[in-house]
């Protein structure tokens, strides 16, 4: 008889004959979320989609497989207002690919691999997965994307949260031309088959001052990829009009938009104005993304306001000042 091996959590348990997996199974010792392997199997697989351990499921049909180079076809909910999360729901076989870090939870029957690359090309060798590596660290993203699949019998869940305060932007990349280009760090998920790529700035202008660098992020496919940036999002819909930016506060835009930069005035605006500069043009056909609040800066005020990180304390009211932090602890804290 075949011999079996069972996992709960990352311990491998076993070999045992397929009756004492059954009397396990039986007795609750083995769940059914609980995943089981036997010679034959391409991978292991929740105990719950194997008919000789759960009979119900051989009632249930096989995953539909997405037609090749479509992405998987997910559905999904953002949930909160500035601290927020995406719960995408996975039909059996579904998987979605995250930027490592990202996944807030995820139900029974969800498994998750760090793997090289983003799954879009399936027949990609090794120095292909090792160029996408490289790209991710241009890009300055973790060198794996994880990939959830759920593996049960039925649907289930896994959210993944936003970095820091701000929007997610879900983004149905077949309603955009198949392809948008975003800030390096703005990616947070997508459905299985998204390309996550990288695009250089051909202008060197832009890549100097546009705020963006050389370097930006683009993905490409036919399903929703999830985006984060920092504040609100504005959306905005260009139809040959153009649209100067704040350089730090442009997230993405769409294939038929021309992305530059240029002065921000004459001398004096230039220096005294406070916009910097250099603002980014953005002229075409298609949608931009903006964000209120870069992150950097968000980030800048906050050291600027923490003396113990180099910055000078800003008062709150009080007119005793540093004897009123005394008084109340905050010095020692």
């Amino acid at each position: 008889m075949s011999q079996w091996y069972y996992a709960k959590g990352t311990q491998q348990l076993g070999p045992v004959e397929i009756v004492e997996l059954q009397r396990l199974v039986g007795a609750g010792q083995v769940a059914p979320a609980d995943r089981v392997w036997t010679q034959g199997m391409a991978d292991w697989a929740p105990a719950q989609t194997v008919a000789t351990l759960f009979p119900q499921a051989a009632h249930v049909p096989p995953p539909i497989a997405p037609p090749r180079g479509r992405s998987h076809e997910i559905d999904f909910e953002i949930i909160g207002d500035d601290m927020q999360c995406v719960i995408v729901e996975l039909d059996p076989g579904e998987t979605v690919v995250a930027e490592a870090g990202a996944m807030n939870y995820m139900e029974d029957g969800i498994d998750f691999q760090a793997r090289m690359g983003d799954g879009s090309k399936p027949d990609e060798g090794f120095m292909g997965k090792l160029l996408s590596v490289g790209k991710r660290v241009l890009t300055g993203e973790s060198l794996f994307l994880t990939h959830f699949t759920n593996r049960a019998g039925g649907k289930s869940h896994v959210a993944f949260a936003a970095p820091y305060p701000g929007k997610i932007i879900p983004v149905n990349l077949a309603d955009v031309g198949g392809e948008v280009t975003c800030q390096k760090d703005a990616f947070l998920c997508a459905a299985m088959g998204t390309r996550v790529d990288i695009t250089f700035n051909r202008r060197l202008g832009a890549g100097f001052f546009g705020g963006e660098g050389f370097i930006l992020q683009k993905l490409s496919g036919d399903g929703w990829a999830f985006c984060h940036a920092c504040g609100t999002i504005i959306e905005r819909e260009l139809t040959g009009q153009t649209l100067r930016v704040d350089t730090g506060c442009l997230v993405g835009f769409t294939r038929g938009i021309t992305y530059d930069i240029q002065m921000a005035g004459n001398l004096k605006s230039m220096i005294f104005g406070g916009e910097g500069l250099f603002l980014a043009t953005l002229s075409g056909h298609g949608k931009v993304w903006l964000q209120s609040l870069p992150f950097s800066r968000l980030a800048n005020r906050i050291i600027a306001a923490a003396p113990r990180a180099g910055g000078s304390r800003k008062g709150e009211g009080s007119v005793l000042g540093g004897l009123g932090d005394l008084l109340d602890g905050d010095s020692t804290r």
